[in-house]
């Protein structure tokens, strides 16, 4: 699998707000990352470049230098598998079609594949977390976006063009909010942080309930300020995570009847806080259940460090 002269390969996780990137040997340990922020340089996508080149040049010189290095992985939203392309991504700040698998390989002189982040992130379960030896699960990533991966029968499902599994937008509220992919009422806008962010913000507007969230201007209240209010029981903070789970569990049973998965396994930000809203989203999905489903399927919350999923997977890529 590795041979000794080139003993590591590179992750990147293009997130809407972080990425994050390790260097991973041939044991699936992370030996070394960081990370720089997506949306500082806006739409200037040579500027981020530039600053994830030399960001990760200084980890890579750190850790042996460019010559121990077989190759990069990337896991980034809306990212084709087959085109090494991220193609019109709703959460990042750069539109229309990147070549971002040329661009890198070209920047680092080194061999560079890409995947979708959710994608990666299965991987990453699949090969050393929660998932590990099943062969039929579903992956739903909750962040800025709700992403998703599917693998059947041990492999993951690209489709024929490379865009399958973007199970973050389908639509769970018709006519509902509008989504950043152009549709309305999708799960992401919904269930993500975003979502969560909106849901807190139309509850405080559309009543006088009291809470601490009053204390916060309601453009600057981050996802974790509603898992907090929550947590300490606060009114509008309960009702918001509620509607997460209920939400993510009606969801979850339709997917179910798609690829009848042995269990959905949920990873990003917004899971830390699941103790919040996982009983109503099985009440709910075990309700929404068809009777052959009911009982079957377990509801995992990631087994690996918050961002080393991603990198992980997309590091296996690179091998």
């Amino acid at each position: 699998m590795t041979d000794m002269v080139k003993p590591y390969v590179v992750g990147i996780d293009v997130g809407g707000t972080n990425t994050a990137f390790g260097i991973v040997d041939a044991n699936g340990k992370v030996i070394a990352s960081s990370s720089i922020k997506t949306q500082q340089f806006g739409a200037d996508l040579d500027a981020y470049i530039n600053e994830l080149h030399s960001a990760l040049s200084k980890l890579i010189a750190e850790n042996g230098g460019i010559d121990k290095i077989k190759g990069i992985g990337v896991g980034a939203p809306n990212a084709n598998y087959y085109t090494g392309n991220i193609e019109n991504a709703a959460n990042l700040p750069w539109k229309g079609t990147i070549e971002f698998a040329k661009i890198l390989t070209n920047k680092f002189g080194v061999p560079c594949t890409l995947t979708n982040d959710a994608n990666a992130a299965t991987i990453g379960e699949m090969m050393y977390g929660a998932a590990k030896g099943m062969k039929d699960f579903i992956m739903i990533t909750l962040g800025t976006g709700v992403g998703s991966g599917i693998v059947c029968n041990g492999k993951l499902v690209y489709g024929h063009d490379g865009n399958a599994g973007e199970l973050g937008h389908v639509i769970v509220r018709r006519g509902g909010r509008q989504c950043g992919c152009g549709q309305k009422g999708c799960l992401e806008t919904y269930t993500s942080a975003t979502g969560i962010i909106r849901s807190a913000q139309e509850l405080l507007q559309a009543s006088n309930e009291p809470s601490v969230l009053r204390e916060i201007p309601l453009d600057k209240i981050t996802g974790l300020d509603v898992c907090n209010a929550a947590r300490k029981g606060d009114k509008i903070g309960k009702e918001v995570m509620k509607s997460v789970g209920v939400i993510l569990g009606e969801a979850f049973a339709d997917f179910v009847k798609f690829s009848s998965p042995e269990a959905i396994v949920m990873f990003g930000g917004p899971v830390k806080s699941a103790d919040l809203f996982i009983d109503d989203l099985k009440a709910t999905m075990d309700a929404n259940l068809m009777p052959t489903f009911r009982g079957k399927i377990k509801v995992l919350t990631s087994q690996l460090k918050d961002g080393d999923a991603a990198i992980l997977g997309a590091s296996a890529l690179a091998w």
